[in-house]
């Protein structure tokens, strides 16, 4: 009878202590479910989110470490953001339109500097015709010849020099906004002044120029050129000030 009731007794107690225990572990987590401490963690791994139970049983809440490539802090986010804004926002021009529109514009360079030279000198044209509709002589010393005092060879001299410049590969691999917009502007400047001679040619003098009509010609396939790239690859952003 003492036996039994001595084991009765320690079976009790050890039930109670039990009881105790696990109320404490309860409390502990905030819903009355034990929770066991985790393994340590390594210095550098990720570690999720969550609540853990220190050694002394106070509970703690982790916070999740970011082991993705931004891990190093502001630093690295700063890095990337400045990696973004270096990267062109548009294409550049592929090759074939670099050398062909420069290659146009030297064309027309070339028929502007003979045109000057035959308006200077007084000298024929070779190989164009003196009568009926196609008459070099007549279109090159008309009145319309000049605008606004000045000869319109000359005025072609100076647009196909400066074609030469903008339409050059260098500077269409110089993506700046206003290199673009001055390229486009030029030729819508080109082709306007196209249009009025061309009007002068066939309705006030009646006949028309070979070497005027080729330099027609060319500008308006720059013309064409230069706003096919800004539809196709676009104009660059204007850059923010620094």
């Amino acid at each position: 009878m003492t036996a039994s009731k001595s084991s009765r007794a320690r079976a009790q107690r050890a039930r109670a202590n039990a009881a105790r225990n696990g109320g404490a572990a309860g409390r502990a987590s905030g819903n009355g479910t034990a929770v066991k401490a985790g393994p340590p963690v390594k210095a550098g791994a990720p570690v999720k989110s969550g609540t853990v139970v220190t050694a002394g049983g106070t509970p703690r809440t982790v916070a999740a470490r970011d082991g993705g490539p931004n891990r190093r802090g502001p630093r690295g986010a700063a890095l990337t953001q400045e990696a973004t804004a270096e990267a062109p926002s548009t294409a550049t021009a592929p090759l074939w339109m670099q050398l062909a529109t420069f290659a146009l514009a030297l064309a027309g360079l070339g028929v502007s500097i003979y045109l000057t030279i035959a308006h200077f000198t007084q000298s024929a044209l070779l190989g164009c015709s003196e009568s009926g509709l196609v008459n070099c002589t007549k279109v090159t010393t008309s009145p319309q010849s000049y605008v606004f005092g000045i000869p319109v060879a000359v005025l072609g001299l100076v647009f196909y020099v400066f074609a030469v410049a903008i339409m050059s590969p260098w500077a269409w691999r110089w993506a700046r906004r206003e290199v673009y917009l001055l390229r486009l502007a030029a030729m819508v400047a080109g082709i306007g002044f196209v249009l009025y001679l061309l009007y002068a040619e066939l309705f006030i003098i009646g006949s028309i120029c070979l070497y005027c009509t080729s330099v027609h010609a060319i500008t308006f396939v720059l013309f064409g050129l230069t706003v096919f790239a800004a539809a196709a690859w676009g104009i660059p952003k204007r850059q923010p000030a620094a």
